[in-house]
């Protein structure tokens, strides 16, 4: 095995605002849901269900029991990381010069880290390698979706009724957020009445953030890998947590082959830059999301 000599440093607190700051700008799940911070131990969430409605209770009569389960989710980091190969006059350029590099890198793994977090979130798929993440257990959304037969035919002449129809899937949940593909997106563009298109605001690959005052966002990592979401609505603001751990180590390895490319580092004159980040989910209730999807992948 090649030796790797590594040098490594914890990116600046500033850095990391600045990369998942660029994430909620590139991530359906980073808008849409709330964010906690995650211990690299695990969240634990603790979920009442209370099936009963509140009792009143008149002069001398007797209390009645209100039935309630307590279960607990547990939001556990998985690590993601992203590394590149650079020219090694990256080791000899100046500080400003180091500086500049560093804020490109951070710049697009923040996009490839945001795309994780949808593609995790949503499919629990790994985005590499497009298998499946067995880490992630239920704690994503398209296994919600299959375990309550929470979901509608796409129906692209008929979008409206296709999000109406999954929204009376959550029951008690309200819907605080769309998360739309671009096809769907497209489709509700595309609705007319009487000739006029209803909804605008859709046209020509626009994302205008809100439906009907509801919090929308249109990305290509809904129906990621050919999948057949075209759209997942639900209570993302109250039964959807994801977070990262604050620390992002950054390193930059001059030997070896650290990507497992075969291609030694030192023998081509480069670097090799690498950062990672510690990303959870959680699921608090199954029940509070809904998806429109194709009948089958596309092709």
């Amino acid at each position: 095995m090649a030796e790797t000599i590594k040098r490594g440093t914890l990116l600046e607190p500033e850095t990391v605002t600045s990369i998942f700051s660029t994430v909620k700008g590139h991530s359906s799940l980073a808008k849409l849901s709330g964010r906690d911070p995650v211990s690299f131990n695990g969240n634990d969430y603790f979920v009442f269900s209370m099936d009963d409605e509140a009792d009143v209770i008149g002069e001398s009569e007797a209390k009645s029991a209100g039935s309630a389960k307590l279960g607990k989710v547990t939001m556990r980091p998985l690590k993601i990381e992203y590394g590149a190969r650079f020219s090694d006059e990256f080791i000899y350029g100046t500080d400003e010069k180091k500086l500049e590099v560093i804020k490109s890198f951070a710049e697009g793994a923040a996009i490839k880290f945001a795309r994780a977090i949808d593609i995790l979130g949503f499919h629990g798929i790994n985005p590499r390698k497009k298998t499946v993440v067995a880490a992630l257990g239920d704690n994503y959304i398209d296994k919600a979706v299959a375990n309550n037969t929470a979901k509608v035919d796409f129906d692209s002449a008929d979008p409206e009724s296709n999000l109406e129809d999954a929204v009376a899937k959550l029951g008690d949940y309200d819907v605080t957020g769309f998360a739309f593909s671009k096809e769907f997106a497209s489709s509700l563009a595309k609705l007319k009445v009487n000739g006029v298109k209803q909804y605008p605001e859709f046209a020509l690959g626009a994302n205008p953030g809100s439906l009907n005052g509801t919090a929308c966002d249109v990305n290509s990592t809904v129906n990621f890998n050919k999948g057949t979401d075209r759209a997942i609505v639900g209570d993302f603001a109250r039964a959807f947590k994801w977070g990262y751990a604050k620390e992002l180590p950054l390193e930059v390895i001059q030997y070896g082959d650290p990507d497992n490319s075969g291609r030694d580092l030192k023998g081509h004159n480069e670097v090799y830059l690498r950062t990672e980040a510690y990303i959870g989910f959680a699921i608090l209730d199954p029940k509070a999301f809904a998806a429109v999807q194709a009948v089958q992948a596309t092709e």
